[in-house]
């Protein structure tokens, strides 16, 4: 029940930041903002926040760093390849199982 807490109170938290990093600039700003870097900057900061509250969960999720590892390595290339979000999910899940059961075996 804790970690089902903990990764509820992750999700409302990323939300949470996300929306108000979208939401501040238009409170505070009346004319539309013409700046390419105030722009690039408000457009990638939800990106890298989600990135950085999801990548450490990423890393620790599974029985051991070298499985997380392969399959965050996994997921990327099927990013990098366009495959769907559910491909890339199943593909990554099923080589972090591989792994740990290799790691079992050895």
């Amino acid at each position: 029940m804790d970690n089902l807490l903990y990764s509820f109170l992750m999700v409302l938290a990323m939300a949470l930041i996300t929306y108000l990093i979208r939401l501040i600039p238009m409170i505070l700003f009346k004319k539309k903002i013409k700046n390419r870097f105030i722009n690039s900057l408000l457009y990638y900061i939800p990106y890298a926040v989600l990135s950085a509250m999801t990548f450490p969960f990423i890393i620790f999720s599974s029985g051991s760093i070298l499985s997380a590892s392969i399959g965050t390595a996994v997921a990327l290339v099927c990013a990098f390849m366009k495959r769907s979000l559910v491909t890339t999910a199943l593909v990554a899940s099923v080589s972090v199982l591989i792994v740990e059961l290799l790691l079992i075996v050895i």
